[in-house]
């Protein structure tokens, strides 16, 4: 079945510094401009509404006072993550039109929280012109989130926006791959030390956007899906210079469509942002157009019949093991006991064993069943031997060694049960499965509706 794309607006610029002394940024315009032309109905997307962010007001903010308008990023991303976690929850594909840079806080903590959820990673594809690695640890001051937006989801900076809810970081270093930043990135050098796997616009060129979309599945292969970020200033100013801060040597248009559809032709992606085009810049609706163009062309493979969404299902509720009876005491000369007594899982079922057939109620101590009758047809799981090897349920004879690896932990294991879904990390991340409860020290407690705020470090 193919997948449904739920678009949703995320009109924030509050990651930006302001154009002029009296003006606002005008991205908070492109989602919009963009509806405008036709892209939901071109996608064929469900409208999932805007996320309205707080007002654009810097007040008497000055450098070294942390990032401006800090509370509110912080308040506004909480916001947004729990309306991208709806839209994954839904099994759809979410496409995120920003805003700033900054929204990207919103979609981090959504994946940070997901990733909790099914017990394993979920990584990050930065495609951007710039790479937006400003932090307290390389620059003087810091100030627009929107300049400091991977380093922030990455765990460097002030807690309040790099550790919303207590986690911190929302992707690690491993689990990042930065596609499009100029060749001489101010900061390439500090993505290089930390670890971040970049590849700038002329490597990018050089091996082709088709393979690079590939090289990125490697370079995440042991992550359980992965997000991706798309800043049209990606693209060269000589064909999108409706941003916020045109850089020369970008890519094209045709170059960005085709990165893209690579990108998300994966169960693996889980959805997409889109943020800082501009519309003031754009007085006739021509780059908005082509915007639309390139990302209708380049999400085809998601709304493709043969698309697969990612499983997240709950897990298999825990069996209850109960005890083997004790062996009786036999007086000598007795005749042995005829079956020894197993611990066999209590319950209207078992499940099913390596082969994936199905095995049917096994009940303590069942005696071993005899041999089925001419001609009847025999539940035994394919490849069981039949010779012996253990107790006999109705399926057939079962191997202590199935048992073990068939059932999750007891009440007093490590953990929920994360069943394996998917293709091995070999050959690239597994799909997800999303775990229903949790045991304790999996997340920290949710706030409560009426508690105060967390206080800010970057504004008073």
């Amino acid at each position: 079945m193919m997948r449904r794309i739920a678009v949703l607006d995320a009109p924030s610029n509050l990651g930006l510094r302001p154009p002029t002394p009296t003006a606002v940024p005008g991205c908070a315009k492109a989602p919009g401009a963009l509806r405008d032309q036709g892209l939901l109905a071109r996608l064929r997307a469900r409208d999932a509404g805007c996320l309205t962010p707080p007002r654009y007001d810097p007040g008497d903010w000055r450098p070294g006072d942390g990032v401006c308008h800090a509370p509110e990023i912080a308040a506004y991303s909480a916001a947004l993550a729990d309306r991208i976690g709806a839209i994954i929850d839904r099994g759809e594909f979410p496409l995120v039109l920003g805003g700033d840079c900054s929204i990207l806080l919103g979609s981090a903590l959504a994946m940070h929280r997901l990733g909790e959820a099914v017990g394993g990673r979920i990584g990050l594809v930065f495609v951007d012109g710039h790479s937006d690695f400003r932090h307290p640890g390389n620059a003087s001051y810091v100030g627009a989130a929107a300049g400091e937006d991977l380093a922030l989801v990455t765990g460097r900076g002030q807690a309040d926006l790099a550790a919303i809810e207590g986690r911190r970081p929302y992707f690690r270093d491993i689990d990042v791959v930065v596609l499009g930043i100029r060749a001489q990135d101010e900061y390439r050098l500090d993505l290089q030390a930390a670890g971040i796997t970049t590849r700038p616009v002329p490597a990018l060129r050089a091996e082709g956007a088709a393979r690079t979309a590939q090289w990125a599945h490697e370079e995440l292969a042991d992550c359980a899906g992965y997000w991706v970020h798309v800043d049209v200033d990606v693209l060269d100013p000589a064909v999108m210079p409706a941003v916020d801060a045109p850089d020369p040597g970008g890519i094209a248009f045709a170059e960005l469509e085709i990165l893209l559809a690579g990108l998300v032709d994966t169960p693996h992606c889980l959805g997409v942002e889109l943020t800082v085009f501009d519309p003031d810049y754009d007085l006739d609706g021509a780059y908005a157009a082509e915007i639309v163009n390139t990302v209708v062309a380049g999400l085809a493979p998601v709304t493709a019949p043969s698309a697969v969404p990612p499983r997240l299902l709950p897990a298999a509720p825990e069996p209850r093991l109960l005890p083997a009876a004790p062996e009786p005491r036999l007086p000598p000369g007795s005749r042995p006991f005829p079956v020894a007594e197993r611990l066999l899982p209590a319950g209207p079922a078992c499940p099913s064993g390596p082969s994936g057939s199905a095995a049917g109620p096994l009940a303590v101590g069942a005696p071993a069943a005899g041999p089925p009758a001419a001609g009847a047809p025999t539940d035994s799981p394919a490849g069981t031997d039949e010779t012996g090897g253990g107790p006999e349920g109705p399926a057939g004879p079962v191997d202590d060694a199935d048992l073990v690896a068939g059932y999750p932990s007891g009440p007093t294991g490590a953990g929920p049960l994360l069943e394996p879904v998917g293709p091995p990390a070999s050959v690239g991340p597994g799909l997800l499965r999303r775990v229903t409860g949790s045991t304790p020290g999996d997340a920290p407690p949710t706030p409560e509706d009426d508690a105060p705020p967390r206080p800010a470090a970057g504004i008073a």
